[in-house]
């Protein structure tokens, strides 16, 4: 009887090998998540302080190989990976067990899987997985700076705004009394009046109009409309709070009116130290002014950064490290230029 030989080829030697390794590997991680388990059941029931001796004499392990084999089963154990070859997640199961030791740096596990998934970690050399670690750790750090940074100087614009309304509410102030003299008290008077007779005559019919509203809202209530009564609610508010600015409005109309007018000259010049602090608000508020624009164009660097990371972090591996290079080098020659 004739038998039947199969001509084999390198390409066929070297796939068989490549299966072998990768059987291999799971079989050493499987082992070691079961070493892992037997070693965490094991040390339950070894008294404080006697570990150390205890894994020195009867299995030869130094306390931090026994560490790293208890994490494998912590972190890769029954719900992982099981001896049968079946997972919950087949992300992990073609790691090696130095690699999945590398990936002890992501300590979150949704986080490690996707890393792996993203990097075709099960594809590196140990090296190459703790420099991609490495590299993820110093991107998230210097992104986490920039948006820190970012924060940071929208607080102080915002302060800077404030600064300069009140800045501006200063200069308003000291040019308007500049301009009162004692012909013109009779016309801030009746100003005065015609302000304070219109606020009473808009609150009245903010109260109104807040009466209405507390009409429909009790019909809302009553009727079950969730969806009337939030936007009655919100209305209310907003009309209550009118209604309390105008109150406020006229009660200080009418403590000026009560005031007594002042005796004032018909200022013809303006006294110079005056001048002079009228000149130092207004530089204030131009610097306040260049300081907005900075933000505006600080906020849309930071958004072209953050698109930027992004992108690089959507790109494959091969050409990843080209643009990672050219990026930095661009944030080096910004830091120059500073």
């Amino acid at each position: 009887m004739n038998e039947v030989v199969t001509k084999r080829d390198v390409n066929v030697i070297a796939a068989e090998i490549n299966h072998i390794k990768r059987e291999t590997a799971i079989l050493v991680l499987n082992n070691s998540i079961e070493i892992g388990r037997r070693l965490v059941e094991a040390k339950t029931l070894i008294g404080h302080g006697q570990w150390g001796k205890w894994l020195k004499e009867n299995v030869n392990y130094e306390q931090r190989n026994a560490n790293n084999l208890m994490k494998i089963f912590e972190d890769y154990g029954s719900k992982q990976i099981s001896l049968l070859g079946d997972s919950n997640s087949q992300t992990f199961a073609n790691l090696t067990y130095s690699q999945a030791v590398a990936l002890f740096a992501i300590p979150d596990l949704e986080e490690r899987e996707s890393f792996v998934k993203e990097n075709n970690a099960t594809d590196m050399s140990v090296r190459e997985l703790k420099q991609a670690i490495k590299d993820k750790k110093q991107a998230e750090k210097e992104k986490e700076e920039a948006i820190k940074l970012a924060e940071e100087l929208k607080l102080k614009s915002k302060q800077i705004e404030q600064e300069k309304a009140k800045l501006e509410s200063d200069i308003r102030i000291k040019e308007e009394s500049l301009k009162v003299s004692k012909e013109n008290i009779d016309k801030l008077q009746d100003t005065l009046e015609r302000e304070r007779e219109g606020a009473k005559l808009e609150a009245n019919k903010l109260n109104k109009s807040i009466k209405d509203i507390k009409k429909q809202l009790k019909e809302a209530k009553g009727a079950g409309n969730d969806e009337e009564i939030d936007r009655l609610q919100a209305e209310l508010n907003k009309k209550q709070n009118e209604e309390t600015d105008y109150l406020r409005q006229i009660q200080e109309l009418e403590e000026k009116l009560k005031e007594k007018p002042v005796d004032v000259e018909t200022i013809e010049k303006v006294p110079e130290e005056v001048e002079n602090e009228l000149k130092k608000l207004r530089e204030k508020v131009n610097l306040g002014e260049t300081t907005s624009k900075f933000k505006v164009n600080f906020d849309i660097l930071i958004k072209n950064f953050n698109d930027l990371f992004s992108t690089l972090s959507e790109m494959p591996e091969e050409v990843k490290a080209k643009y990672i290079i050219a990026t930095k080098t661009l944030i080096s020659k910004m830091q120059e230029r500073l």
